[in-house]
């Protein structure tokens, strides 16, 4: 099973587990929404804790076969499903980062009310590089860390260190990796101290008032993919070269 969930108390645990980078495709997260969907119905969980397995990457990416023009329209709808519920979870969402933390894994991580990770890390959109854009990240990102830095990571698609995304706001912490889980016991110790209750209204709160407009810019930047992006012969282009390990040949239309 590649996604595994364990609860401990107040606290659930989901672990993606598909090595050996954790790469997402689309039967992998329609068992992540169903974990999420049990989570949600858990009423004695305060947090949820989202890592990757195996120490190299919490998640490379979606699956550049699951890119393809038949099975785009199939990836996004379930990918943005559980990223909306993610979203709108009654739990503190916690995102635990090792390695490799890459397009729709990142993503999935910016998803979270806190990012932690090792300083090993590294952090990117790379789908420019392959003909495509990360449509949450297109609708979300100028308001996690402001529309210059946005437009740097989404239009050059170049990688960010540990250090340089928790200096621009992508993430909350860094620590090395031998303290990592330590870090992410400080930081359960502070939560689970507090109210439920009171963690819950707050959250629900604060998410709902910094999502306003949310909705409305991941279904426009939806629309965009299907309807603007996905007829380029560039974006057929740019997933056929990477699948043959090869430079793409730009045709610019």
């Amino acid at each position: 099973m590649p996604v595994f969930a364990e609860k401990r108390d107040r606290l659930i645990s989901i672990t993606l587990d598909r090595p050996p980078l954790n790469v997402v495709n689309i039967a992998l997260l329609r068992e992540l929404d169903d974990a999420l969907t049990s989570c949600a119905q858990d009423p004695g969980a305060d947090i949820l804790v989202l890592k990757g397995g195996g120490g190299r990457a919490f998640s490379a990416g979606v699956d550049i076969k699951d890119h393809t023009k038949d099975k785009v329209p199939e990836m996004l709808e379930v990918v943005h499903r559980v990223m909306r519920k993610l979203l709108v979870l009654p739990q503190v969402t916690v995102a635990l980062v090792r390695g490799s933390c890459l397009g729709g894994g990142l993503e999935l991580a910016s998803c979270c009310d806190f990012i932690l990770a090792s300083e090993e890390s590294s952090f990117a959109t790379p789908e420019i590089h392959v003909g495509c854009y990360p449509p949450l990240a297109l609708a979300r990102f100028s308001a996690l860390i402001g529309y210059h830095r946005a437009a740097e990571m989404i239009l050059t698609g170049r990688t960010f260190s540990a250090q340089e995304a928790a200096r621009i706001g992508l993430i909350n912490q860094v620590l090395p990796s031998d303290k990592l889980d330590r870090g992410l016991e400080t930081l359960l110790g502070e939560l689970l101290g507090k109210s439920g209750a009171v963690l819950r209204v707050t959250l629900k709160g604060l998410r709902e008032l910094s999502l306003t407009g949310f909705s409305e810019a991941l279904r426009r930047s939806e629309e965009i993919y299907l309807r603007e992006l996905l007829p380029t012969e560039d974006v057929e282009e740019g997933v056929q070269a990477f699948l043959a390990k090869r430079k793409p040949r730009w045709v610019h239309r």
